[in-house]
């Protein structure tokens, strides 16, 4: 029960960089910035990894489930995942912190 992995996209295009693409850029369009989406992505991602090792979990006890490591391997991207939220929260609250030590 193994997902194919999708192809990874840069997370800015490789075009020319003028103040109309980098406002483009920012924003997406319900108005959320590419940090936030990096975020919601990121969120999202646990949610869906935790409730593949759930369902993984109740096929395993309930004697459903053939292959008895599918539950490691989703344990184990569900704890990817979460330590990668960790992660970019920690990196967030770095860049924030080292902002406000700024002198303008």
């Amino acid at each position: 029960m193994l997902t194919p992995m999708e192809k990874l996209t840069p997370l800015t295009p490789l075009n020319v960089d003028t103040k109309e693409s980098r406002a483009k850029e920012t924003a997406s369009p319900e108005g959320e910035s590419i940090f936030g989406a990096i975020f919601r992505s990121a969120i999202d991602n646990v949610k869906e990894t935790d409730a593949e090792f759930k369902e993984s979990q109740y096929l395993l006890t309930t004697g459903q489930l053939d292959n008895p490591a599918a539950t490691m391997i989703a344990a184990y991207k569900s704890q990817t995942a979460v330590n990668m939220l960790v992660q970019l929260r920690n990196k967030a609250q770095d860049a924030y912190s080292e902002l406000t030590r700024m002198n303008f």
